[in-house]
């Protein structure tokens, strides 16, 4: 059987069509934003049978709003409009049904949902790659070390000449640390604590006045990672 109307599927794997061009084929006089609420009122729910999709028409270039039908509605609507262009549609989505149901179909849409898993884990494993090029065993452990370590192990490795203070002074400036004076200054924000960019280890200073409960900050395995990533972007050995 041909084509008569597009159809595609949704991300389960449902056939779905879409309503305007289903309103187009079985040529309704009534306008489009007139007849398709018209049709939800035999009970179809949004989010169950149909569901809202923007798109830019290609004419007018404005935003226009869809609704792609899940199969069942698509046939009852067809039935519905009880003309020879509504029971064409209600075979053609009968022919669908068939057909998506047989054997033959079952097994390539399991062997299309495989070779999805096999994008998707390809995809991961470019997505972790900066992880593994600065070693992703400590970006996913507990090895948290000290800003002046931190300084170190970036000159070391890949040449970013900085210090402790300077790079201190730089994560001040670019948010990640506490500028304010007080006992909180150079301490995390606590963003990128909840990201696990960064630890504090409490500490007590003691003074002839009382002990002080301060804090140290620690960058984690994964701030290691993602600072050096974007320390590498923003300075150069010749720069700083």
């Amino acid at each position: 059987m041909d084509q008569l109307i597009a159809t595609k599927q949704n991300s389960v794997g449902e056939i779905i069509v879409s309503s305007r061009e289903l309103h187009e084929f079985l040529e309704v006089e009534t306008p489009f934003r007139k007849w398709f609420p018209r049709m939800t009122e035999y009970g179809f729910v949004e989010g169950v049978d149909y569901t809202l999709d923007i798109f830019v028409h290609p004419l007018n270039k404005q935003e226009t709003a869809d609704f792609l039908l899940k199969l069942d509605m698509a046939k009852e609507i067809a039935m519905l409009q009880r003309t020879e262009k509504g029971k064409q549609a209600r075979q053609y989505f009968l022919h669908l049904e068939r057909m998506w149901n047989s054997p033959d179909m079952v097994i390539k849409r399991a062997m299309d949902f495989q070779q999805q898993k096999i994008v998707m884990l390809e995809t991961q494993i470019q997505e972790d790659k900066p992880y593994t090029e600065f070693g992703k065993v400590v970006s996913m452990s507990d090895g948290a070390i000290n800003i002046g370590a931190f300084a170190k192990l970036i000159y070391d490795k890949h040449g970013i000449n900085i210090g402790r203070n300077k790079l201190l002074s730089w994560m001040r400036d670019s948010g990640y640390l506490i500028k304010q004076e007080g006992a909180e200054k150079n301490l995390p924000k606590q963003k990128f604590i909840e990201r696990g960019w960064f630890k504090v280890r409490p500490t007590v200073v003691k003074r002839t006045s009382g002990d002080i409960q301060t804090g140290t900050t620690l960058v984690t395995g994964k701030g290691q990672v993602e600072l050096t990533n974007i320390l590498l972007s923003a300075f150069s050995e010749k720069a700083i």
